[in-house]
């Protein structure tokens, strides 16, 4: 799927869109082994856009490691049209996207070149200092594809997640808190 795209980049994340953030959480880390998240309720971008709005749906994220792969829950709160609303209705669930980082100073190279390509950025956005644009590849892989800057703060915080990943033991917490750098109790 990704030859189509011919991408230098590594794939790093796979992202699902679900109802309950807490209880993918639990299942993936029971039947995968995947964990443990770190939780952002109602993400807000410095930038956003979408299809030509700036109206941000409400979402909230987890993000966890199973071995490499990040793994990304999304829950949409809200029913304003974005690229999960593009593939699931409100109450249904399932794989959304796939994701790729990419050297920060060859984003809008690579951004371009996946135009060029013949695909439309459906949403883009700025966030944390982070650069990314979805592109709608239904047709090639399902789902979406994302590209992601990659600057040495954002990293940072995947390799402690990663770590996070590598170090948990039965009985820790699910819940990686971000802001204080350690798994919550």
């Amino acid at each position: 799927m990704m030859a189509v795209l011919g991408t230098p980049y590594p794939l790093f994340q796979q992202a699902w869109l679900v109802n309950d953030l807490d209880k993918a959480i639990k299942y993936w880390h029971d039947t995968f082994g995947a964990g443990p998240f770190s939780v952002t309720e109602h993400h807000k971008c410095d930038e956003f856009w979408y299809r030509g709005s700036n109206q941000e749906a409400d979402v909230s994220y987890a993000f966890g490691y199973l071995g490499d792969t990040m793994i990304q829950f999304i829950v949409q709160h809200d029913d304003t049209p974005s690229i999960y609303r593009d593939m699931y209705k409100a109450g249904q669930e399932g794989y959304h996207h796939l994701a790729y980082l990419v050297c920060e100073d060859s984003f809008q190279e690579e951004r371009q070149r996946l135009i060029d390509l013949g695909l439309e950025p459906a949403c883009e956005l700025f966030a944390d200092g982070v650069h990314a644009s979805y592109f709608d590849t239904r047709h090639i892989n399902g789902g979406f594809t994302e590209i992601h800057g990659d600057p040495p703060r954002i990293l940072q915080v995947f390799a402690q997640w990663r770590r996070a990943h590598e170090i948990h033991r039965p009985g820790d917490s699910l819940i990686w808190n971000r802001k204080q750098g350690q798994r919550s109790n």
